[in-house]
């Protein structure tokens, strides 16, 4: 297994010094990245991150291959409620290893698929639902907290979807993670006997992938989950060494987190070269946008801190974004996600047609070119003084990917302790969850009723231009 860094289109020997990093501010930075891990360290050991030890958790896999053995052969579609962590480690998982819809292989009960219901738009439930087979379906509902309106309102129509066609027999095909012993969830999961698997406390959900909120849907679709962790658990003792030489997570959260704050890149742009990464893109924008965008440090200084992570595809966005990326304001670093080996490189055939536009492709193959274009893009934005960095996988396999979302969580832990910030909080996302509360009239929110309601009364007297 191997992932490479490489950092040089970053320097400012490459890139040129106002847009590029001189050998003395990264030395100068490296005491800082040393106590981020040692910071990071000291709260995993005292119990208050969780997400390192997710790999080494063999009791909660072995439950779930067990499961997921005991189950198979009985549906041909899981359908995942849940969203935002709950539902884009999966996607990513689902993606990476058995490529990106439409284009997976037929589904069945020995190849099922993967429906993930992550909004509650009512025109794609009610799509959904008509797509799927409630004969043929086990449902997985995810809620760390047991009560994200979104996914109890889906998880209600799903229920009562299987309900309505198999009777008594629906509880057998619905299967919960969420939070050991509290939310309303759990609790009717106990009583309707459902298949419970449960997640640490000390793991919020953009980190709970490697957790059963991904493992049981990947076990499900087939996937090797110890191959997952065991990649996983590689880059975790690699994450914890004190050599910026070795640390690859470390040493990408230093440089990121430097050209970040002293050449003003605010805006990162995830941009891996295989279709397959495209999931794990989705899933790195929600860890990096919610774990960085803080307003006030741990001691409470107001600092509305944060780097706006985009997601762009590789070959795809060079012909609808790099326009804006060559020419637009400079106010990005570019992180590509390169493979060396794909499963099929794509053989271009041999034949000839004496146009030179397609000749000089004969005989090539598709790995090839898109491994070229990465390269070109790479060289064309370093021209242009756009900073850029490249994480290589020797290719997309279980461990490769374990390891990866391994990496960026450090990564991304690594740089919330440089920003002295709770990388593993969200109270900017609650806000909106508690006014949802309110307008759907849960009990216990009069505060934000009342509050909605002073703001729907400025919005009533506000005229345009005033």
């Amino acid at each position: 297994m191997a992932i490479l860094f490489d950092h040089s289109n970053l320097l400012a020997s490459v890139i040129g010094e106002e847009n590029g990093l001189t050998p003395a501010e990264i030395k100068q930075a490296g005491p800082g990245a040393r106590h981020a891990l040692a910071s990071l360290r000291k709260g995993f050991d005292a119990g208050t991150y969780g997400f390192p030890a997710l790999p080494y958790q063999t009791e909660i896999a072995k439950s779930i291959l067990k499961y997921a053995g005991e189950v198979r052969g009985t549906f041909d579609t899981v359908c995942l409620v849940g969203i935002g962590g709950s539902a884009l480690g999966s996607w990513a998982l689902d993606c990476g290893m058995r490529g990106p819809h439409p284009v997976q292989r037929a589904f069945s009960a020995a190849n099922p698929r993967l429906v993930i219901l992550d909004n509650v738009d009512p025109s794609f439930i009610a799509a959904a639902l008509e797509s799927m087979n409630p004969k043929k379906t086990l449902a997985v509902v995810v809620a760390k907290s047991g009560s994200t309106a979104e996914t109890i309102a889906t998880f209600l129509i799903v229920r009562n979807w299987l309900t309505a066609k198999l009777g008594r027999k629906a509880s057998a095909r619905i299967a919960v993670v969420t939070s050991a012993g509290k939310g309303d969830l759990n609790q009717l999961a106990a009583n309707e006997d459902y298949a419970t698997f449960y997640l640490p406390d000390n793991v919020g959900g953009r980190f709970s992938v490697l957790s059963a909120v991904g493992l049981l849907p990947a076990a499900l679709i087939g996937i090797d989950i110890r191959k997952l962790l065991k990649g996983a658990a590689a880059m975790t003792e690699t994450a914890w060494q004190k050599s910026l030489d070795t640390n690859t997570a470390l040493r990408a959260a230093m440089l990121h987190h430097l050209i970040w704050k002293s050449r003003n890149k605010t805006i990162q742009v995830a941009f891996p070269y295989s279709n397959r990464l495209w999931g794990t893109a989705f899933w790195f924008r929600q860890l990096w946008a919610e774990s960085l965008g803080k307003a006030r440090t741990r001691q409470g200084v107001q600092v509305h801190t944060g780097q706006t992570p985009v997601a762009a595809l590789g070959t795809t966005d060079q012909h609808s974004q790099v326009q804006l990326y060559m020419e637009g304001p400079n106010d990005k670093v570019f992180t590509f996600w390169g493979v060396n080996k794909f499963p099929d490189a794509g053989r271009i055939p041999k034949d000839r047609t004496g146009f030179e536009a397609f000749d000089y492709l004969a005989g090539q193959n598709l790995a090839t070119l898109i491994d070229a274009e990465r390269r070109a893009t790479a060289a064309a934005l370093t021209e242009n003084g756009r900073p850029n960095c490249t994480f290589m996988l020797d290719r997309v396999d279980e461990e490769h990917l374990g390891a990866f979302l391994q990496l960026m969580e450090f990564e991304t832990a690594f740089v919330g302790e440089m920003l002295d910030i709770n990388a593993f909080d969200q109270e900017g996302v609650e806000l909106g969850k508690k006014f949802t509360f309110a307008l759907m009239g849960r009990k216990g929110y009069g505060e934000y009723s009342q509050r909605f309601d002073n703001y729907e009364k400025k919005r009533a007297k506000a005229t345009l231009g005033k």
